[in-house]
């Protein structure tokens, strides 16, 4: 009897978790959303360059370095190279179904509602922590700009996390308010104040790789790989977290003028742009300061400059323009992970308050405003390590399900209009799957603890709340 009354139970949840929303839905989502459709090629671009260009170069390379060494540089490459296989799959499908959930979106179109949770909530931890985390990095440049240009630094119980010598990181919670403000103001208010800010961080790294170059020294590079090949793995693993954001373009889908067109192109150009600019600052940062120097050191850029040069104005210089690197980086993916929950929000797996949208500012207040204070207070009371290391994991799966997406797609929709298709398919998509799956196994066994209770703590929220108030739940009723 309880076998015969459980089964149709079974059935109905195993139909819901398999659901999938129709890629024509999701278009005709897109077509009549809310949301005004503001932003050009260029501002995709800058979007994606904004997200992703800082929190790796400027933070992320003094963590790097001591585990990698010289070959820290093939680690970027390892890293880009993952990133690019993603990429493709980010183009076909950003210009294929041009909607504000990204990677999410997609996962629900082709793998069901559960796998699209799965990956929304993984794209919770990919934006909403790497925003944190990249605020703790500000502050450490605050820091430095206050050391070199006065000779003062903040108290450290007001400028670290509890773990990293402090109470609160204040300078952390600051930067992420002025980034809720912007994005309150409007999208393309909050575009064009990225692009000043994306110029700014582009001559900054120009100016670096200058000044570094010509104490640039051949011996810096020898052994090469004086940790051996897990070194240069577990650098590009860590590494990895410094692309994330190039598909910050395609959380923008419902606000790009022409998004069939310019979305694929933003993704991949801006990708482009920052792995030039990594590799080259990298060689530079390398080849000017001994691999042991660098000893863990989160203002790294400026703490090479300090190092090589007997002016302080070019480390002061370094400490402003990262300042607003990372600045710009907070701004751009605070936008990412407010439009993913905009999607969530509207597909009824999370409250409904964080898609309703302000009449006049074409912004979703609420959305914005908690997920602000979240990341406000995450960033004031986690150390940067664990947040990076958390947030590579999360978007490594989530970016392996959008190549998965890509290979399904292909086989269910090979009719439906592609302004960009990624090349040598399945070939690509599947190393962009094994590429993804590679990198996350080279991280450590506390970040995947972590992880794991992450996932669980979705599931939990997932079948204690989302399945029951799906709007294709609802829409079968």
């Amino acid at each position: 009897m309880s076998t015969t009354s459980t089964s149709p139970a079974r059935g109905r949840l195993a139909t819901a978790v398999l659901r999938r929303k129709p890629v024509t839905d999701l278009v005709a989502e897109a077509d009549h959303g809310p949301l005004k459709r503001s932003l050009g090629l260029s501002q995709l671009t800058m979007l994606s360059i904004g997200a992703t260009l800082g929190s790796g170069i400027f933070v992320v390379l003094g963590e790097a370095v001591p585990v990698a060494g010289p070959a820290v540089v093939v680690s970027f490459v390892l890293a880009g190279i993952t990133a690019l296989f993603s990429a493709l799959s980010y183009a076909e499908l950003a210009g294929m179904i041009p909607l504000s959930g990204s990677s999410y979106s997609y996962a629900y179109a082709t793998l069901g509602e559960l796998v699209a949770w799965v990956c929304g909530w993984c794209l919770v931890l990919e934006y909403g922590v790497s925003v944190a985390s990249v605020a703790v990095g500000w502050g450490q440049y605050v820091n430095e700009l206050l050391h070199v240009a006065f000779g003062v630094t903040l108290p450290d119980a007001l400028s670290g996390p509890p773990g990293d010598g402090g109470l609160v990181n204040i300078p952390a919670i600051v930067v992420v308010l002025l980034a809720m403000v912007l994005l309150l103001s409007g999208a393309k208010e909050s575009a064009r104040a990225n692009a000043i800010m994306v110029a700014v961080k582009i001559g900054t790294l120009i100016l670096f790789c200058a000044i570094a170059f010509t104490a640039v020294r051949a011996q810096n590079f020898t052994p090469f790989l004086p940790l051996g090949l897990a070194g240069m793995s577990a650098g590009g693993a860590k590494l990895f977290f410094s692309y994330i954001g190039f598909d910050a373009a395609s959380t923008a889908g419902e606000e790009a003028r022409n998004p069939q067109r310019d979305l694929p192109r933003a993704i991949l150009l801006s990708l482009g742009i920052v792995t030039v600019l990594y590799c080259l600052v990298a060689v530079a940062a390398i080849g000017a300061l001994p691999w042991q120097q660098f000893g863990d050191k989160q203002a790294a850029l400026s703490h090479v400059l300090t190092t090589i040069t007997s002016n302080p104005l070019w480390a002061i210089l370094l400490a402003i323009g990262a300042i607003v690197a990372i600045s710009s980086v907070v701004l751009t993916v605070l936008y990412g992970q407010t439009r993913i929950l905009f999607a969530m929000s509207r597909d009824g797996l999370v409250p409904k308050s964080l898609s309703t949208v302000h009449p006049k500012t074409g912004v979703p207040r609420t959305n914005t405003l908690v997920v602000s204070g979240f990341v406000a207070v995450l960033a004031a009371f986690v150390p940067l390590g664990k947040l990076a290391d958390a947030t590579s994991i999360g978007t490594l799966f989530a970016f392996g399900l959008v190549n998965v997406a890509v290979l399904i797609l292909r086989k269910r929709r090979p009719e439906a209009e592609r302004t960009f298709r990624v090349p040598f398919s399945p070939v690509t998509p599947i190393l962009g799957v094994a590429c993804c799956a590679y990198m996350m196994f080279s991280l450590d066994g506390a970040t995947w603890i972590v992880f794991g209770a992450w996932m669980l703590l979705g599931l939990v929220i997932y079948f204690g709340y989302s399945v029951r108030r799906s709007r294709l739940a609802e829409s079968v009723r």
